[in-house]
């Protein structure tokens, strides 16, 4: 292939000298190197700027004193409630005065019943007056009576005004009820078992009905009771009391009990 052959470099062979002299020569270097880094001075960092700074204390204002609070208003001494004005008292019943006795005479009537003892002598009554016994005038009149009079009035005052309302123990004949129909028990009160009264006061007029208006309520125990009997009292019918014969007003109280019947 090739025919030519180039002649290599005659090689050299180092001596026992040169070497020395190589290894102390990079000795030195190194030394010299490790010493020159030994002494390098770090490159100083620029020091930042400082600045006198001097702290001032600012005094605090001092707050403002809070104004006065204005005192709450003295509560009012609370109020004498008014007293409540004492119910009026009831008018006293009104006298009744009797009509006069017509102008005639008194009428002698047999006893039904003849006594079998002796009658107690009233030594308080009026005595009698034969001119009461004359035969003339009105029978069952009085011969002090008065032309007109009512028979059977005893003639000691006016006529009355009968178109007031009479109580009870006023009239000759006092009120009576005619065939009238109980209250209706409420339905809701029966079944919880509930039992109660109503007291009413009313007037029955001349015609036998309660009065429209004179319905008063005295005493209940519950108000479904009260609706019922005034529902009751506008359907009732009287027999109207009687003064001289002529049909009057009168005042009637009345009590309704609701009870129950347990079997």
């Amino acid at each position: 292939m090739f025919n030519t052959l180039l002649e290599s470099k005659p090689k050299r062979k180092r001596t026992v000298g040169g070497t020395v002299i190589s290894v102390v020569a990079h000795t030195a270097i190194i030394i010299f190197a490790v010493y020159a880094t030994a002494n390098a001075r770090i490159a100083e960092a620029p020091k930042p700027n400082q600045e006198n700074l001097k702290f001032v204390e600012v005094k605090k204002e001092e707050p403002k004193p809070e104004p006065p609070k204005p005192e709450p208003p003295k509560p009012e001494p609370p109020k004498a409630q008014p007293k409540a004005p004492p119910p009026a008292p009831t008018p006293p019943a009104p006298r009744i005065e009797a009509p006069p006795p017509p102008k005639g005479f008194q009428v002698l009537q047999a006893p039904v019943e003849i006594p079998v003892s002796i009658p107690q002598v009233d030594l308080s009554a009026r005595i009698t007056n034969e001119a009461d016994f004359s035969g003339k005038g009105v029978a069952g009149g009085s011969s002090e009576g008065a032309a007109g009079g009512t028979p059977g009035g005893t003639g000691t005052g006016p006529a009355l005004d009968l178109s007031q309302p009479f109580h009870e123990d006023q009239v000759e004949v006092a009120v009576s009820p005619l065939g009238n129909v109980a209250p209706t028990y409420p339905a809701s009160l029966r079944e919880s078992g509930v039992e109660g009264q109503v007291v009413v006061e009313f007037v029955v007029n001349e015609n036998g009905r309660v009065a429209a208006g004179s319905v008063k309520i005295v005493e209940s125990s519950h108000a479904l009771f009260t609706s019922s009997v005034r529902t009751a009292l506008e359907k009732m019918r009287f027999s109207p009391a009687k003064v001289g014969g002529t049909s009057v007003k009168q005042y009637v109280r009345q009590p309704f009990t609701f009870k129950l019947t347990r079997s």
